[in-house]
């Protein structure tokens, strides 16, 4: 029995007017023989905002990011932010 630490995306939601998208990452300790759960909840968070590089990202996290990213959405967002308002 050996025990390995796998992370699991847990969560993905798109909030807010410009989409952005809040993924929760959740580090696990695995039996590897059995793959049973030995230790959960070691919670991670992180927001992408509209037009933020995806690589990198699992392919879940940027198919949703890449579907409510529309160009308009990215450039309402980007004016957003060139007038200095709260992000």
């Amino acid at each position: 029995m050996a025990l390995i630490e796998k992370t699991i995306t847990d969560k993905i939601e798109v909030v807010g007017d410009f989409k952005h998208v809040q993924v929760r990452e959740d580090r696990q300790i695995v039996d590897d023989a059995t793959d049973d759960v030995r230790s959960r909840g070691n919670y991670r968070r992180y927001v992408l905002a509209p037009g933020e590089d995806l690589s990198g990202q699992p392919a879940d996290v940027a198919a949703i990011a890449n579907a409510v990213w529309t160009p308009e959405i990215i450039a309402a967002y980007a004016a957003h932010v060139a007038k200095g308002l709260p992000q």
